[in-house]
């Protein structure tokens, strides 16, 4: 019986961790409704993984849900702005289009568009024109994050 009682009493090791690490540093993707899935997104994505991986700073994106035009996606990027993104990537033509007008309310926030916006102070404005320039453009953003890479 003491046998029986020890051995159901005794320590477990704990389970290795399932959770990842992440950095301090968060980059956001706003896109179309098509989601990362869609043609234009994925190269765009595709890097921002690639950089997390890297850097362990965390990508997560957000859909421009319902009406596909600038006054809708400024709403869902303004979301992303209140969410304290480090970064916040735009691939699209409502997303992107919304970075002038949301930039401008949030000028401490760090923009960058895929696709057709005009550069200013806090938005750069990346060539979508190459998938892979695209990707590696996306990747070297995110990972220009992080202020060590493992």
């Amino acid at each position: 019986m003491a046998v029986l009682v020890g051995w159901a009493l005794w320590p477990q090791p704990d389970p290795e961790p399932r959770q990842r690490a992440y950095a301090a540093q968060t980059a956001c993707l706003l896109t179309g409704a098509g989601g990362v899935a869609d043609p234009v997104a994925q190269p765009v994505w595709a890097g921002m993984q690639e950089g997390s991986l890297a850097t362990r700073v965390k990508v997560q994106y957000l859909e421009v849900d319902g009406a596909q035009t600038v006054a809708n996606a400024e709403t869902f990027l303004a979301s992303l702005v209140q969410t304290r993104c480090d970064l916040i990537l735009t691939v699209g033509e409502a997303p992107s289009g919304a970075v002038r007008a949301t930039a401008a309310r949030f000028p401490s926030a760090r923009f960058v568009a895929f696709g057709p916006a005009e550069a200013t102070s806090n938005v750069s404005v990346v060539d979508s024109s190459d998938p892979e320039t695209v990707r590696r453009s996306a990747r070297d953003l995110v990972t220009g994050l992080s202020p060590a890479v493992d």
